[in-house]
């Protein structure tokens, strides 16, 4: 699970987000628009190759420094959970600092994080540095569009340029499984992180020949911002413990607790507030409360299998680093390829289609990967998951744009961002719950068959939900 989760869908979302604001003077440009391209879509791939590869490299990660399950499921989510909560407060840090300013940050930061994770000594030290890098990573992804918008004034030049910075991220999604294979294989899961360091070291080098970003005012809602990220770190925690240790134990059910406690917290603190991160009155939207519903379901059953089918590729089939990134290759190219012609699709059938038909194929997938056990060859396993990984490509994108179609202009760009956050969400907490049913290897065949049938059940609520809807062009 990984920013590179929603390479298509965070840029259609952040573009409605950034053409939805009150455009600044623009300001004085002192380098090329070529230039902050290069440093926008190249800090967009590092984000996105780190968090592909890494998923390939657990196991390994595991072995050497001495991770259960559940350690390795915090070193998807740390990451996961910080990107998906400050993404609902990522814009406003934009407009206050200016957008090139925090994407430099970002991209120092994460580097400095990377390192720590290349040289971490425990799991615990390791999982600290991925907080890190997933909230540097939430900063610099909106920051890094509003750079290209900004540096392309003209509207054409600006969508070729928006674009290539989404194929930047694709190209990190499909390469990502194969490049952090290949790297665990033959040196150490380790150099995944250290790659980092040469291209970060480039981007802030490109940022100093680029030219400030404006700087405007914007509303922070931090007690919303920290009740957010309490509840959802707390759910987490509850989850991944409950599946390792037993529910009943009392961390697990404290930890619970605290959940409750924060999420009623965000509530009481999103319905007073002046300039809520993320207004209630939103969800009583039909459309935009089903659309939130189908980003976090579809997310949860595509990347909550890929992290459990992660695992079973190399601890159950006996397949090395590398050859867990083959397996997982075809279906990161399938996505992309169904990426792009969902809104070819939806620009003549509507975008309620993509949606629908994207639906159809997970659950179809799903149930195909019912017939996975341990006697599954890797090209087997490789052809199974692709029509999952089709239908994510093709009803992601389109799904923002039926959400977006159905509400009010203004309100654009908040619905985009919780859109995004809310898939994000959708992705950590199963790879929590999942990875909980698969803790144990005598149990790993039967919790992998339990976590596709739950994800066949919502898929098929998901998808009655979309039908009752009115259809959006």
């Amino acid at each position: 699970m990984s920013v590179t989760t929603s390479t298509a869908t965070t840029s259609t979302t952040a573009a409605h987000e950034a053409g939805s604001r009150t455009r600044p003077p623009a300001p004085k440009r002192t380098g090329s628009p070529g230039l902050t391209l290069f440093a926008a879509l190249l800090g967009f791939f590092m984000i996105g190759l780190d968090a592909s590869a890494v998923n390939v490299a657990l196991p390994s990660v595991g072995r050497g420094l001495g991770g259960s399950t559940a350690g390795l499921q915090w070193i998807v989510d740390a990451y996961t959970l910080m990107f998906a909560a400050l993404l609902l407060s990522a814009g406003a840090f934009s407009d206050r600092l200016g957008a090139s300013r925090l994407y430099a940050g970002g991209a120092a930061v994460f580097t400095l994080a990377s390192a720590a994770c290349g040289l971490a000594p425990s799991l615990g030290f390791l999982i600290g540095a991925r907080l890190v890098q997933g909230a540097a990573a939430a900063l610099m992804l909106p920051a890094s569009l509003a750079m290209v918008r900004q540096a392309f004034p003209d509207a054409v030049a600006r969508g070729r340029a928006i674009a290539r910075w989404t194929m930047s991220g694709a190209a990190a999604t499909a390469l990502g499984p194969v490049v952090g294979g290949a790297l665990t294989s033959s040196v150490s899961w380790r150099s995944i992180f250290f790659l980092n360091l040469p291209v970060g070291l480039i981007v802030l080098i490109a940022l100093t020949r680029t030219p400030a970003s404006p700087v405007r005012s914007a509303a922070l809602d931090l007690p919303g911002q920290v009740t957010a990220i309490l509840g959802l770190g707390a759910l987490t925690y509850g989850v991944i413990e409950g599946g390792a240790d037993g529910f009943g134990r009392p961390k697990t059910l404290i930890s619970l607790l605290i959940a409750v406690l924060s999420f009623i917290g965000f509530a009481l603190i999103e319905a007073r507030a002046k300039d809520p991160m993320l207004p209630l009155g939103l969800f009583r939207d039909r459309m935009v409360a089903v659309c939130l519903a189908i980003g976090f379901v579809v997310n949860a059953a595509y990347y909550g299998l890929i992290f459990v089918f992660g695992l079973f590729a190399q601890d159950i089939l006996g397949r090395s680093a590398v050859g867990t990134g083959i397996v997982f290759l075809p279906t990161a190219v399938l996505c992309t390829m169904t990426n792009l012609a969902s809104a070819r699709v939806a620009a003549k059938r509507g975008a309620h289609f993509p949606v629908l038909i994207g639906q159809l194929a997970c659950g179809l997938g799903l149930v195909l990967l019912l017939l996975v056990n341990t006697h599954t060859s890797a090209l087997m396993l490789a052809i199974l998951l692709l029509p999952l990984a089709g239908g994510l490509g093709f009803a992601v994108p389109s799904l923002t744009a039926m959400m977006l179609g159905g509400i009010a202009p203004e309100r654009a760009g908040l619905a985009g961002g919780v859109l995004n956050s809310f898939r994000q969400t959708g992705g950590a907490l199963a790879v929590a719950g999942f990875g909980a049913l698969v803790a144990h290897r005598s149990t790993f065949v039967v919790g992998l068959h339990t976590s596709l049938l739950i994800s066949v059940a919502l898929l098929a609520v998901t998808a009655i939900a979309t039908l009752a809807l009115p259809k959006v062009r």
